[in-house]
C-alpha cells in the first residue's frame, strides 16, 4: 500500500445534494422546500420553540420549584449513623473517610434519628436542638 494509492471506502463519500438544479435532477423548482409558506423562503427561520405568534409552551406552562445550588454543599447525618461509626471525635473529614457524607460536602448537621449511647464529641458539624440534647445526655458535646 503506498499513500498515493489509498481511498475511502466504496460508498463513503456521497456526492452534495445540490438543489435548485432543474427538473432532472429532482430537487429542481421548489428545491425540496415544498409550497409558500415562511420555511420556503431565505432566511425563513425562527428561534426554537416559536409557534407562529401562538403563546409557546415553555410559556403557558406554569413555573415550578427550583434546584437549590447549595444542596450538594450540605449533609446531614443520623444518631443511629454517629452510633455505628464508633469514634470518640468526629469531624468533616472523618464522616467523609467513612463515606457518610458526600466528598463535596462542606457543613454537615446531626438530625435527631435513632439513638446515641456513647460518648461523641463532635468538631466543626452542627446539630438540631433535639440531636444536641441527645448527644450531651449520652456525654459528648457539640463543638
Amino acid at each position: 500500500m503506498e499513500l498515493n494509492t489509498i481511498k475511502p471506502a466504496a460508498g463513503a463519500k456521497r456526492a452534495r445534494r445540490r438543489v435548485g438544479r432543474g427538473i432532472g435532477s429532482g430537487l429542481g423548482k421548489t428545491a425540496g422546500r415544498g409550497h409558500k409558506g415562511q420555511k420556503s423562503r431565505a432566511g425563513g427561520f425562527h428561534k426554537v420553540g416559536f409557534e407562529g405568534g401562538q403563546m409557546p409552551l415553555q410559556r403557558r406552562l406554569p413555573k415550578r420549584g427550583f434546584k437549590s445550588l447549595t444542596a450538594a454543599y450540605n449533609a446531614e447525618i443520623t444518631l443511629a449513623e454517629l452510633q455505628r461509626l464508633g469514634a470518640d471525635e468526629v469531624d468533616v473529614l472523618a464522616l467523609k473517610q467513612a463515606g457518610l457524607v458526600d466528598d463535596r460536602a462542606k457543613t454537615v448537621k446531626v438530625i435527631k434519628s435513632g439513638e446515641l449511647s456513647k460518648k461523641v464529641v463532635l468538631k466543626g458539624i452542627g446539630a438540631t436542638a433535639g440531636a444536641k440534647a441527645a448527644i450531651e445526655a449520652a456525654g459528648g458535646s457539640v463543638g
